[in-house]
């Protein structure tokens, strides 16, 4: 089922969701299928539970196929991460543009770790472990930090990097600005 996705200014995007304990839950595959019925119907990048309300350490992502939110990035296994758990491999940061769902229809400048590991379970509790960089490990950080209460926005360094879609779309098309950084 399609669900809402809460928006900035909701004060449940801003709580700690709580870890998954019950794997066997008839919630929790309901809770996927919704997850991947409003990340599609929306063209995300990814998802996270607690923006559609639910306060679960639960998020999905995955683009192996075009996206028309993400054109140029390169394609990331679907993939369900329960309880995940996220460790720089470097310090490296890297910058890039990034959106939300919960943040429609603005983009911004979000320093990230460029390489990490992250873990956690899978659909059926198994553990299972990746290292991953770019646009993959740029996907993990944003979703995860929905289950600690962080919307990108918050982790942005410069305002002045921070815009509605179509606005900065337009000036990158009238070479207002550099088209590497939108």
């Amino acid at each position: 089922m399609i669900r809402p996705v809460l928006r900035m200014g909701d004060p449940r995007l801003l709580r700690v969701a709580q870890p998954v304990i019950d794997f066997s839950s008839s919630e929790l595959v309901e809770l996927l299928q919704d997850l991947r019925d409003t990340m599609a119907h929306l063209d995300g990048a990814g998802l996270a539970a607690p923006q559609i309300g639910v306060d679960l350490r639960v998020v999905i992502f995955g683009s192996e196929d075009f996206n028309p939110r993400y054109p140029d990035a390169s394609p990331v296994p679907g993939t369900v991460l329960i309880n995940p758990h996220l460790e720089p491999v470097s310090d490296e940061l890297e910058e890039g543009w990034e959106g939300c769902l919960s943040v429609p229809g603005l983009r911004g400048i979000v320093p990230r770790w460029r390489k990490l590991r992250y873990s956690g379970f899978d659909v059926h509790g198994r553990h299972f472990e990746r290292t991953v960089e770019g646009f993959h490990a740029r996907v993990v950080q944003h979703e995860c930090d929905h289950l600690d209460g962080v919307l990108y926005p918050m982790r942005m360094r410069n305002l002045a990097n921070f815009g509605f879609t179509d606005e900065l779309d337009h000036a990158a098309e009238n070479s207002l600005i550099d088209e590497d950084q939108q």
